[in-house]
C-alpha cells in the first residue's frame, strides 16, 4: 500500500510538471507580434514596383532592408522622386487678371467643395469669406502675386504680417528643380489589429508619419493643407488642377485626388488606382465607374475586397484630404 502511494504521488508531480510546463509554453507563444498584426484570409498583394514611372529619372525605386512600426524586419522600396512628374504639367495656380477665365488659375479646396481659382473668384473673395479685408487686385484688375523665390518664401510664412497680404502665392518648379525626396514603402503590407494616426492628428496613437502616401510618379499625398493659417495671413496658395501646389522644402506635392495623375483602371468597374500608402497598402479613387462610393469604408478609409485584399479610397477633392490613418505597419 505505500507504494502504491508513492507511485501515485510521482504520478501527480508528473503531471503537474508537464501542465505548468505547457501553461508557460502557451503564454511564450502569445507574446509575439501577433498581438499587433491582424490574423485574417484576406488577400495580400505585395507593392507592384512596375506601376511607377521609373522611365524618367523622375523616380527611382531599389529594393533595401528596413524596420517597420511593429518591429517586423523586412524589405521595403526606396523610392527616391523629383520634384516634377512625369505625367502632367504643374499649375497654372493664380490667374493674371479679375478678367481671366479657368484656364489660367488653379483651384481652391473649401468646406468640401472644389472651386476655379479665376478671375471671378479672386475678385469676389470678400463676399465668399464674407471679410472686406479681402482685395487681391489693383484698380486695373491685375492681381497681386508673388514674383519671386523670395517672395515665395516670405508669403509662405504664417507670421508674413501685411506685406503680403492679399496676395496669390505661386510658386514656380524652377525654384525647387535640386529638391528630391526620398520614400520607404513596405513591399508586403502587414495589416495591424488597430489604426495608427497620423503625426499632427489627435487622439491615441497620433505617432505616425505626416504623409499619407506616394502616387505612381513620385509626388507625395501630403497631409492637408493648412488653409486656415494661409487664409488667416489675408493670402491664397492655390492648388492647381492636379491638386498640387509648390512650397520651397517640400517641393510640389499632392493635397487632393482630382484624377489628373495616373490611374490604373480595374477591369470589373471599382475605382481606379491612383498609388500605395506608406504602409503598402493600395490607395485607389474615392469612386468607381458608376459614380458610387464604397459604403463599408473603417476609420481610415479602407476596406478589403477578393480582388484587391485591404485597400484605401481617397476622400471626396475639396475636403483637402486623402485617408484618415494608417492601418497598416509602416517604415521607421
Amino acid at each position: 500500500m505505500k507504494t502504491n502511494k508513492i507511485v501515485l504521488k510521482s504520478f501527480i508531480l508528473f503531471c503537474m510538471i508537464i501542465l505548468s510546463f505547457t501553461a508557460c509554453n502557451s503564454d511564450d507563444s502569445s507574446t509575439t507580434d501577433s498581438e499587433t498584426t491582424e490574423e485574417s484570409d484576406d488577400l495580400v498583394l505585395d507593392v507592384d514596383a512596375s506601376l511607377f514611372l521609373t522611365n524618367t529619372s523622375a523616380v527611382t525605386i531599389t529594393t533595401v532592408p528596413c524596420t517597420l512600426s511593429d518591429g517586423t524586419s523586412t524589405n521595403c522600396y526606396e523610392i527616391v522622386a523629383t520634384s516634377a512628374p512625369s505625367d502632367h504639367e504643374m499649375g497654372p495656380w493664380c490667374p493674371g487678371n479679375i478678367s481671366d477665365d479657368a484656364s489660367a488659375g488653379g483651384i481652391w479646396l473649401e468646406s468640401g467643395e472644389v472651386y476655379d481659382v479665376d478671375g471671378d473668384f479672386i475678385k469676389n473673395m470678400a463676399d465668399f469669406y464674407n471679410d472686406t479685408t479681402w482685395h487681391m487686385y489693383d484698380e486695373n484688375g491685375d492681381i497681386y502675386t508673388t514674383e519671386t523665390e523670395d517672395d515665395c518664401a516670405n508669403a509662405a510664412n504664417p507670421n508674413v504680417g501685411e506685406a503680403y497680404e492679399n496676395f496669390c502665392v505661386e510658386c514656380l518648379p524652377s525654384y525647387v528643380t535640386d529638391i528630391t525626396q526620398t520614400y520607404l514603402i513596405p513591399i508586403t503590407p502587414i495589416k495591424q489589429t488597430a489604426p495608427v494616426n497620423f503625426s499632427g492628428g489627435f487622439g491615441p496613437g497620433a505617432s505616425g508619419p505626416s504623409q499619407r502616401g506616394v502616387a505612381f510618379n513620385g509626388v507625395v499625398f501630403d497631409a492637408p493643407a493648412p488653409t486656415d493659417a494661409i487664409l488667416g495671413a489675408y493670402t491664397l496658395a492655390p492648388f492647381d488642377d492636379a491638386g498640387g501646389h509648390i512650397n520651397l522644402a517640400a517641393g510640389y506635392h499632392y493635397h487632393a485626388a482630382t484624377g489628373v495623375s495616373t490611374q490604373i483602371a480595374q477591369e470589373d468597374a471599382h475605382a481606379a488606382m491612383i498609388g500605395y500608402a506608406l504602409d503598402g497598402h493600395a490607395i485607389y479613387g474615392q469612386l468607381d465607374t458608376d459614380g458610387n462610393e464604397p459604403t463599408d469604408l473603417d476609420a481610415c478609409r479602407g476596406h478589403s475586397d477578393e480582388t484587391r485584399g485591404y485597400h484605401y479610397h481617397v476622400d471626396a477633392a475639396g475636403n483637402n484630404n486623402f485617408i484618415d490613418c494608417l492601418y497598416g505597419a509602416y517604415a521607421i
